[in-house]
Parts: structure tokens; sequence; C-alpha cells
């Protein structure tokens, strides 16, 4: 099969496959003005674009308030990803859905949270998540927490990678730049993680906040080499990779010492 880009996925086709699901829970969903507004509005876009452009028609035909839009949307998710692979690959039609609760649910905080879980488990709420912890960052944060803890391995990553200072593709956390001090807690519980999905994502964190806060970042790594285990080695080791191609001095002696 040739090669097709990402965005090239976000079409008319996929706006039918959504289509379709959603007229098998919601048989008043409007289906022709939806799939005209999606295939007139497409071309030209990028991905972030056209992922956008279909949240805001689902916004504009799914004829409810934002609750019970919601409700519908997480009826049409199907099975859990119980791999960790596979999110924009299988379940890549479900970002217009995150970005969907992303831009329409900030008054809405609980039932956010819970779409955001639920993507989250086949997709991703990384992305969806940052608007509440600007907006809202105590109570974002506590429910991080808890999701941290969380059986699902979906769910603890996203409680890492959604407070990423400096994740790719979306906004700076201007505030955890700032100050990174709230993230702790969170990667604290994570730092023996069994999911290497999930210590990527807390190295990639530390990695994040090295580049602004180097002097709180070491203070932590500091800490965790004290009877390291071989998952926290490995988070310590991957959060350490750029300043280890640059022989920096403090790095070499971390990674001497595990």
């Amino acid at each position: 099969m040739a090669y097709k880009p990402l965005k090239l996925w976000f079409d008319k086709e996929l706006a039918e496959q959504l289509s379709e699901k959603l007229l098998s829970v919601r048989s008043d969903f409007n289906s022709i003005p939806f799939l005209k507004k999606v295939n007139a509005g497409v071309d030209g876009l990028e991905l972030k674009e056209r992922v956008e452009l279909i949240a805001d028609e689902l916004n504009n035909h799914l004829e409810s308030d934002y609750p019970q839009q919601v409700e519908v949307l997480l009826q049409i998710l199907g099975p859990e990803n119980d791999e960790e692979t596979g999110m924009f690959k299988k379940y890549f039609w479900i970002m217009p859905i995150a970005k969907f609760v992303e831009k329409y649910g900030l008054d809405h905080f609980d039932v956010s949270m819970r779409a955001i879980q639920e993507i989250t488990k086949r997709n991703t709420g990384e992305y969806a998540i940052r608007p509440f912890i600007e907006k809202f960052p105590e109570q974002t944060m506590a429910r991080m927490r808890v999701w941290s803890l969380d059986s699902n391995k979906h769910i603890r990553r996203l409680s890492s990678e959604g407070g990423r200072p400096r994740l790719p593709w979306a906004t700076k956390l201007q505030m955890f730049i700032d100050d990174p001090n709230p993230l702790f807690p969170i990667l604290d519980n994570l730092k023996d993680d069994p999911s290497k999905y999930v210590q990527k994502s807390v190295a990639n964190c530390l990695n994040d906040i090295l580049k602004d806060n180097p002097k709180v970042a070491k203070r932590i790594i500091e800490k965790w080499i004290t009877d390291a285990t071989i998952e926290r080695i490995w988070i310590i080791k991957h959060a350490l990779r750029n300043l280890r191609k640059q022989n920096d001095e403090w790095a070499m002696k971390i990674i001497s010492a595990l």
C-alpha cells in the first residue's frame, strides 16, 4: 500500500466513518450537512487544521448541549487499546473527538475529564488536557495525580505526557516552564513504572524540565539514583540523553553511578 500522509486520513472518508458510527447511536445526527461541510473545507488544510475542522463540524451538527454530545461521542469510541502502540494508526480517527473536548469542554470540567480519560484509553488526551491545566491548574493536577496511580498504562502516561512543559505539537505550558514543581509528585509516582511507554514519557518530561530548570531537575534525579530500580535507571539515562551527547560532566557522573 502506498504511503499516505497522516493529514490526508482526515478527509471525507473519515467523516463518513464518524457519521456511520454516530448514526448507529443517534439516528437524528445531521449526517448530510456534516459530510458536505467537511468535504468542502479540508482541501489545502494541514493536519491540525483538518482535525479542528472535523471537531467544529461535529459540534455544529450534533445538536445537543455539550454533556449530551459527549455521551454520544463516548458511545462510538469502541474497545480500549490494550497495546502500547496503535494510537495514531488504529485509533487515529478519535483525534477530532479529543479536539472537540479540548475546544468546547472547558466549561464542563468533570464531563471533560471523564471524556479525556476514555479517549486516552484508545488514542491520547495529552493535547486536550492542556487548556484545563492552564484554566484549572489545581483541579486538573489533582486529577492527574490520581491518574498517575491508575491501573491503565495509557492513563498513567497521560498524567506525565499531558503536563510536559514542551510537548511537541502543543503550546508550551509556561506555568511549568516557570515552576515545574507541581509535576514532581506525578513523576515520583511513575519513576518505577513497569511500562516502557510510561517510562519514556517520564524521561521526556524530565528532559523538558532540564532545559528550563536544570537545578531543580538535577536535584530530583540525584534523589532518584538511590536504590534505583531497572525501570528508574532507564528513565534517568533516557532523560539525560541530550546532556550525555554533550559530554556534560554532571550527567556522565550520574550515569556512571547507576
